[in-house]
């Protein structure tokens, strides 16, 4: 396999890039994430740079301007000449097969569409051309790659990968680009010679997610506490307006988006649909069908199903750690300027920020809470739980509910030592674990699993409580 020195991770994805270039076909790639997420680094990185054709579609531009921009991208990177720039897409694709006939034969031709979705401007013929361009030229021969990227989940889905017209079933591989997880973050950091331990590691991380293009700002002399305030508070913070580039760059309808995430940051333990179309103001029908599926399949938002499996109990969660940071300590906030995170360090609303987003960062790190657990093997499902009995009420964030006739209640604290389960506290799970036994009518047995960053104060209601302990050093696994 091929070895990206200047690539953190991604091993699997490399895995499947040498696989498609040493195909014996032509391939059609789709490759998908959240906007920032290093899509475009790692295909330069492992194709060197070097492509037959490269070009990136404009954000906000019309017909004219794009067809502009392919025009002078073919005329940099082609020996054919050009007078005009095309009239259309179709012309377009068709003096792209004229360039790549003319390359040397049997070499696999490498076409990469950075942001292929902002092509797609509204009365193109984008995708005829494109269907046109891979299913008479392109997937007739042996050596052609036609790489399409782009951050818009949403047409990457509907209009490419699950296109009913032209190209359906024309997609032969696809790539979805995730965020990093604690262990790549950790590695990230410490080739930009960074010392932080791996609590501020995640003190960062729940700020800024695994998102490499954030992480690539932080400075590696600097504390958490101290790049925080770097990135988000001070006067020229490079985080401060990335919220409005974030979505309108994704979506064009950007305030129904922006509305739903919004809703969902005011409910730590995330929303029903129901309960979202009474807060939002959307109505429930196709148009909040699409943004939940778009937001989800961006990375913004995540559903858990209950362990009922009725779709109208599933609960969203907002999981952008940006996004979540964003509305909590910088929309409409009095915290600003020099100093203002570190004077909230003692503030009980920092407490419950890393409170509920250390609960996110297990979420996210299930692999590896399971693997710490030695269940590895074992097949799972992974669900949200809200209930009552006995008019009490209780919520779980995270069940894995075993094949093995065994769910694990998972509890996440943040904290600076070992945390210690006092009679207050033990009397709170004992209920919750009875409240859940007793509404949710499980006959599986039910260990009540503790996610600490240090571990846990061995005392009397531990020993009596804690089935299993996870420690924050298992996440980076």
């Amino acid at each position: 396999m091929k070895k990206l020195s200047d690539v953190v991770g991604r091993e699997k994805e490399i895995k499947l890039l040498q696989s498609i270039v040493e195909s014996p076909k032509s391939e059609f790639l789709a490759v998908y994430g959240r906007r920032r997420v290093g899509k475009t680094y790692l295909l330069r990185e492992f194709f060197e740079y070097r492509f037959d054709f490269q070009i990136s579609g404009l954000a906000n531009a019309g017909t004219t301007q794009q067809l502009f921009n392919f025009h002078t991208a073919l005329a940099r990177q082609s020996s054919l000449r050009f007078e005009a720039q095309p009239e259309n897409w179709l012309l377009a694709f068709q003096r792209l097969m004229d360039h790549l006939e003319t390359l040397e034969p049997g070499k696999k031709k490498v076409v990469f569409f950075d942001e292929m979705p902002w092509f797609d401007t509204k009365g193109s013929d984008f995708v005829m051309g494109l269907e046109h361009f891979w299913n008479s030229w392109a997937s007739n021969r042996k050596d052609v790659l036609l790489i399409a990227c782009g951050s818009a989940a949403s047409w990457m889905m509907n209009v490419l990968i699950s296109h009913p017209g032209g190209l359906h079933n024309r997609i032969t591989q696809k790539m979805k680009i995730e965020p990093f997880c604690l262990k790549e973050v950790e590695s990230m950091l410490a080739r930009k010679g960074g010392v932080l331990d791996r609590y501020q590691i995640v003190q960062l991380y729940m700020a800024l997610g695994g998102i490499p293009y954030y992480l690539e700002a932080v400075k590696p002399e600097l504390s958490a506490t101290q790049n925080i305030q770097a990135l988000f508070f001070d006067k020229a913070a490079f985080l401060k307006n990335e919220f409005f580039n974030l979505y309108r760059s994704l979506f064009k309808r950007h305030e129904l988006y922006e509305k739903v995430v919004e809703v969902l940051s005011t409910r730590t333990y995330g929303l029903r649909r129901s309960e979202i179309v009474k807060l939002s103001g959307i109505s429930s029908g196709g148009t909040l069908s699409k943004v939940l599926a778009d937001l989800e399949e961006s990375g913004f938002i995540t559903s858990y199903i209950s362990l009922d499996e009725k779709n109208k109990n599933t609960v969203y969660r907002l999981s952008d750690y940006y996004t979540s940071f964003y509305f909590r300590f910088i929309k409409d906030s009095p915290y600003r300027g020099e100093g203002a995170w570190i004077n909230l360090l003692d503030n009980p609303a920092h407490r419950a920020w890393e409170g509920f987003t250390f609960e996110q960062v297990c979420l996210d790190h299930v692999p590896q809470i399971k693997k710490a657990l030695g269940i590895q093997g074992v097949l799972s499902k992974e669900a949200a739980w809200k209930g009552g009995a006995d008019g009490q009420s209780a919520q779980i964030d995270l069940l894995i509910d075993r094949r093995d006739q065994v769910i694990n209640l998972c509890e996440a604290k943040f904290s600076l030592g070992k945390f210690t389960i006092d009679k207050s506290y033990a009397e709170k799970l004992r209920s919750k674990i009875h409240l859940f036994k007793t509404a949710g009518k499980t006959k599986k047995a039910v260990f009540l699993t503790m996610i600490t960053t240090y571990g846990l104060e061995k005392n009397t209601h531990a020993a009596a409580l804690v089935q299993n302990e996870v420690v924050m050093d298992d996440l980076f696994v």
